[in-house]
């Protein structure tokens, strides 16, 4: 399954990304912690450039605690700043600012150094759609600033927010880049809601994701949905037995698999099929 989708108004975002920049001294990137690849949009290293970076690993609460530790030691030994939330909770969220100021102490040094003692840092949000920038702000400015929603592309224009007298935030739209060169990238993406389920054959995107879940958490496969066995079977089975085990039929006995398709994927969406990170450091 070959997913692309990249709305018009994406190519106006980048342009307002490129001239924003320069108003900032740090870039913090949000990322899905499930997919800390997929949900990193490789024309943000060419907008930001050197600017100093912090990547905040969101919904951290979903993602398989073992496999963020190792992203975490991953993004470090590239020298960027890591910081684990739960924006939805609010977990971590309170230790944004002095991350920031970690990231950038060599610079609050300096400004110390030529006076500008109290100057605010100003730091850009940016990440891809539907990775929970905006609920992140809304949280960090402990009030509904930032406009959210579970739909991707919600987020529209400039926003400024003043978290604190030594913290100003630039909220920016989700932006996702024109062609996905990996196809894998594109599914990770349709897994967590960054693509419109629109855009995407459900019943196919729900196969490929059992199939990923088979090989790579398959206990918690067999615990959620009741089956005693994967070996042999194909994603396509794979779904076909979970429609059946949730008694989801249609005229003639045969499996609902289009309603098992969007059940599973609320479920791994909502956190209820268990933890998971669909991607490994070791995969890159």
């Amino acid at each position: 399954m070959n997913i692309q989708w990249y709305p018009g108004h994406m190519t106006k975002t980048r342009r307002q990304m490129e001239n924003d920049v320069k108003l900032v001294d740090l870039v913090a990137e949000v990322v899905d912690a499930r997919i800390p690849i997929s949900s990193r949009n490789p024309d943000i290293d060419a907008i930001v450039g050197e600017r100093p970076r912090l990547v905040i690993f969101n919904r951290v609460d979903q993602a398989d605690p073992a496999m963020t530790a190792k992203w975490r030691e991953w993004f470090k030994a590239k020298g960027y700043g890591v910081l684990e939330t739960d924006a939805r909770s609010g977990k971590g969220v309170n230790q944004f600012s002095a991350a920031a100021k970690a990231v950038l102490a060599d610079k609050l040094e300096a400004w110390k150094a030529r006076g500008q003692v109290g100057r605010p840092i100003r730091a850009m949000v940016v990440g891809v759609p539907n990775v929970g920038k905006s609920t992140f702000i809304n949280k960090v400015a402990r009030r509904k600033s930032a406009k959210a929603s579970d739909r991707p592309g919600v987020t529209r224009g400039k926003q400024w927010v003043s978290v604190d007298t030594g913290l100003e935030l630039l909220d920016t739209p989700g932006i996702l880049w024109p062609k996905f060169e990996d196809e894998s990238t594109g599914l990770h993406l349709a897994f967590t809601g960054a693509v419109k389920d629109e855009v995407t054959d459900i019943e196919g995107l729900a196969c490929a994701l059992l199939e990923l879940l088979r090989d790579r958490y398959p206990q918690a496969l067999k615990e959620r949905y009741k089956l005693t066995r994967l070996d042999g079977l194909q994603d396509w089975d794979l779904l076909e037995q979970c429609a059946r085990k949730r008694g989801m039929r249609i005229s003639g006995g045969e499996a609902d698999t289009e309603r098992m398709a969007k059940v599973l994927l609320d479920e791994f969406r909502g956190g209820k099929l268990g933890r998971f990170t669909l991607e490994l450091p070791e995969d890159i």
